[in-house]
C-alpha cells in the first residue's frame, strides 16, 4: 500500500477528504494538526458537553491510503489539477510496509483491573489468574470498554456494594458494560436502555457473550421502580433526566451517576436535591462518581 500526504488549510480539509474518498479511490483518510508539537499548535477539542473551541486546525496534514503506488499517484495528479485545490500542497508519497493491522489494533486494548478480583478483558486476552469475575468486552460502536475513568468508577462501586438487587436500570447503557457488571454481581431483572440503536445491539451481543440475561431496548422499556439505577452519560443530560431517573428509584434505592467533571458537582446536586442528596463517592482524572439514596418512604 501507499500513503499520500497532503497539506491543506482549514477550509479545504473537508472538500479534499471528500474528493479522496468519493472520487479518487482512497481506502482511508486521516487528518491531523500540521502544527503539532510547535508553538503554533492549537487545541481543537473542548471538554465533554461543551462546544469545540474551533471547527478545525488552521493547517492540517491529510494522509490518504491507497492500495498501490499507481493509484496514489493518479489521485494526487487529478486532485492537484483542480483549480479549487490550488492551495493544497503535496508533501510525500510513501510506501506503507505490510503489517498485521488487526494484531496492532488489538494490542492497544489490554485487560483492565476494576478491583483485584474483577476485570474487563478483551476476547483475545487470557484473564489474569486473580480474576474471579470477568467481563469479556471488545471495542465496538458503543461507548464503554472499561478504559474510561467513569466506567471504572461505576463498575468498582457495583463490585464494592454487590447485593442481589431484584431489579436494575442501566440508563444510557452504551456497550452494556454496567448492566453486565451488575448481573455478574448478583442482580436479578436488568433493563439496559439507550436512545442509540447501535448501543442496544451492542448490549445484546455483549450480554450473550458474557452469559448473562438482561433486556436491552430503547428507554421506553424502563418501567416501575428499581433498587439500583445506573447512568453514565454526561452532566447536561443527567441534569435534564433528574425527574425521570428519580421516578424510577425504589424506596431505599441507590442512584449511581457518572460522566461528571469535578466542577459540575454543584449543578448535579442542585438538580437532584428535590428527591435525594447526591454525594461524591470517587474521583479519578478530573471525573467524579456521584451517588444518592432515596428515602425509604417515597413522597406521594
Amino acid at each position: 500500500m501507499h500513503e499520500l500526504v497532503l497539506h491543506a488549510g482549514q477550509a479545504l480539509v473537508e472538500p479534499v477528504s471528500d474528493a479522496l474518498m468519493d472520487e479518487l479511490g482512497a481506502l482511508s483518510v486521516s487528518v491531523e494538526d500540521a502544527d503539532v508539537d510547535s508553538d503554533a499548535e492549537q487545541a481543537l477539542f473542548g471538554e465533554p458537553g461543551l462546544p469545540a473551541p474551533r471547527e478545525g486546525w488552521q493547517h492540517s496534514t491529510l494522509r490518504a491510503l491507497f492500495s498501490d503506488e499507481a493509484q496514489a499517484t493518479a489521485a494526487a495528479t487529478r486532485l492537484l489539477a483542480q483549480a479549487w485545490a490550488a492551495e493544497v500542497k503535496l508533501q510525500a508519497l510513501l510506501a506503507v510496509p505490510d503489517a498485521d493491522w488487526v494484531r496492532l489494533t488489538q494490542a492497544q486494548f489490554t485487560p483492565v483491573a476494576i478491583t483485584d478480583s474483577f476485570w474487563v478483558v478483551p476476547s483475545w486476552h487470557q484473564a489474569p489468574p486473580a480474576a474471579e469475575r470477568v467481563i469479556r468486552l471488545d471495542p465496538g460502536l458503543a461507548f464503554g470498554t472499561g478504559t474510561h475513568p467513569t466506567t471504572r468508577m461505576c463498575l468498582r462501586w457495583i463490585a464494592q456494594h454487590a447485593q442481589p438487587w431484584l431489579r436494575v436500570l442501566d440508563y444510557g447503557c452504551g456497550s452494556g458494560i454496567l448492566a453486565i457488571g451488575a448481573a455478574l454481581h448478583g442482580a436479578g431483572q436488568i433493563d439496559a436502555v439507550d436512545i442509540d440503536p447501535a448501543a442496544v445491539i451492542a448490549t445484546q451481543a455483549n450480554a450473550l457473550a458474557n452469559g448473562v440475561a438482561l433486556a436491552a431496548a430503547t428507554p421506553d422499556r424502563a418501567s416501575g421502580r428499581y433498587p439500583l439505577v445506573l447512568a453514565n452519560i454526561l452532566a447536561s443530560p443527567l441534569t435534564l433526566l433528574a425527574p425521570l431517573l428519580c421516578a424510577h428509584m425504589a424506596p431505599g434505592g441507590h442512584l449511581v451517576l457518572a460522566g461528571i467533571l469535578e466542577r459540575q458537582t454543584g449543578e448535579l446536586r442542585d438538580a437532584y436535591a428535590p428527591w435525594l442528596a447526591l454525594e461524591v463517592q470517587a474521583r479519578e482524572d478530573g471525573w467524579v462518581l456521584m451517588v444518592g439514596q432515596r428515602s425509604a418512604e417515597l413522597a406521594r
